[in-house]
């Protein structure tokens, strides 16, 4: 039985690498959005974490998606947060999201204050000297024919000159001064949030949000940890993240398994007289169901592994091409797109598997 399965799918070569390809783009399709969509994700919370505050401060509701609020603080505020016991550092920044080449924070800070929730690491150039100067990140300064100190880069469509390149991992990938920000935005002197380092981390937190929301004009603003903020930073907090997750790998398992039927119910019909032979032979109804169960499991083990095969080397070219690109491929998701396509190719050779244990042997002795 294992040489007629091998032989069935050598002899139809092309059907057999279509059919194998198809459940490789599959994985490809699972691992690579799950890879992109986490990515982004854990990036920002390492982004968070290494910016060096204990607790972040902002007018409205809480929210995962922070950088969508407008910068309606006054950044005045900074001095009345400054001046609460335990607050060592407050750093007022401007948060603006952009959309256009690219998907990406912009950062308007204070260098001082933000600087002092955690230094930056120079690899080269420093901090601020002139009100359209930029610091980026190392990930930053590579992307694309690479930048160094002294180029002009297009930032919110305005010409800004690289003055600094900085370990990466400290809240954004670019940064400009914070009145400049405001500036662009003609909305002097605000902020969107403030950060603040305290005094033994986490000892007196609960207390220096007590003193926070008994301030006047605060006591509606919200007053959260680095920790909280962080558990904010989950699928769950963000709008139509898994529903964009699950639509994507449905429609990839999808692919998958009409490709399998497909493959697999043409391939009954053009051996309707080997299966009659396989039935007069005295094989029974479970046997041609698990010749036709076992090429399509061939298949679909070929496909899982050249898919899983593909993804790393994609990663590895994505990591070259775009380095600020996030693309976390994980055991998990790897297991789990596995499962789902040769789940997907087991239920598109069912029917046609069956179909095939139904026949009677002499109609298919018979058949031209």
């Amino acid at each position: 039985m294992n040489k007629l399965i091998f032989g069935n799918l050598i002899h139809r070569p092309l059907r057999s690498a279509i059919s194998a390809f198809a459940v490789a783009i599959e994985v490809i399709m699972i691992l690579s959005v799950v890879a992109i969509f986490y990515g982004i994700l854990n990036g920002s919370r390492q982004q968070q974490t290494g910016i060096g505050m204990d607790m972040v401060v902002h007018p409205g509701a809480a929210t995962a998606l922070m950088m969508t609020s407008s910068a309606s603080a006054d950044v005045r505020i900074a001095k009345v947060l400054g001046g609460l016991p335990h607050v060592q550092v407050v750093a007022p920044v401007n948060i603006k999201f952009t959309a256009g080449s690219s998907v990406e924070n912009i950062y308007g800070i204070d260098f001082q204050s933000y600087n002092g929730l955690r230094p930056f690491v120079f690899l080269s150039g420093g901090p601020f000297k002139n009100d359209f100067d930029l610091i980026i990140d190392d990930l930053q300064a590579k992307s694309g024919k690479g930048t160094k100190v002294g180029d002009s880069v297009k930032v919110l469509n305005h010409t800004f000159t690289v003055c600094g390149i900085v370990e990466h991992g400290k809240g954004a990938r670019k940064y400009i001064p914070l009145t400049t920000m405001d500036a662009l935005d003609n909305n002097p002197g605000k902020a969107s949030a403030f950060y603040l380092r305290t005094d033994d981390s986490p000892k007196y937190q609960e207390d220096v949000r007590k003193e926070i929301l008994a301030t006047d004009g605060l006591q509606d603003w919200t007053v959260q940890t680095s920790q909280e903020l962080l558990s904010m930073l989950t699928p769950e907090h963000l709008p139509g993240f898994n529903i964009a997750l699950n639509v994507v790998i449905s429609i990839a398992t999808i692919i998958g398994f009409l490709v399998i039927f497909q493959s697999m119910y043409t391939a009954v019909l053009e051996r309707t007289r080997e299966i009659g032979i396989l039935k007069s032979m005295g094989a029974g109804r479970l046997v041609i169901v698990s010749v036709v169960l076992r090429e399509t499991m061939l298949l679909a083990i070929v496909g899982t592994t050249l898919g899983v095969i593909a993804t790393y080397v994609l990663k590895d070219v994505l990591r070259v091409r775009f380095p600020t690109l996030s693309f976390q491929v994980t055991g998990t998701w790897v297991a789990n797109a596995i499962a789902i396509a040769l789940g997907g190719a087991l239920l598109g050779a069912l029917y046609p598997a069956l179909k095939a244990a139904r026949k009677d042997p002499i109609d298919a002795l018979s058949y031209e």
